[in-house]
């Protein structure tokens, strides 16, 4: 028999995750390494592990992750929302958990462009008395 694989993508800020999930034990590995590893802080393991927390499937699942682009900050987001879609694909009534807790919504925060006359986005040119 085959072994079940769902996929999900994830997106935040300027990264992109390809995710995949399957039963198993609990391992997380993100870019070939385990995510304790790969994350560094405790804060963004957390926040990869809470599809898995809210859906009560931390020690069922195992997740392999791809992320690229952006920082280690939004390559967590980016793997914590691909996570969550493809547990909603694995089972459709994980939406109703998900949903409300924000996890299948694409954060739409993106670094503001640089303006005209300014020397970052809204940083103002400093004022020069004399």
């Amino acid at each position: 028999m085959a072994e079940e694989r769902y996929y999900g993508t994830g997106r935040r800020k300027d990264a992109v995750a390809r995710v995949w999930i399957e039963p198993g034990t609990g391992n997380i590995t993100v870019n070939g390494k385990a995510a304790a590893e790969y994350f560094h802080r405790t804060k963004l393991e957390e926040m990869v592990r809470q599809p898995l927390l809210a859906t009560q499937t931390a020690g069922e699942i195992d997740v392999t992750a791809y992320a690229k682009g952006g920082g280690i900050a939004g390559q967590a987001g980016a793997v914590r929302h691909g996570i969550a879609k493809a547990l909603v694909v694995m089972q459709e009534e994980h939406r109703g958990i998900l949903g409300p807790e924000g996890l299948l919504t694409r954060d739409p925060r993106v670094k503001e462009r640089k303006h005209a006359g300014f020397r970052r986005a809204r940083r103002g040119k400093q004022f020069s008395k004399r």
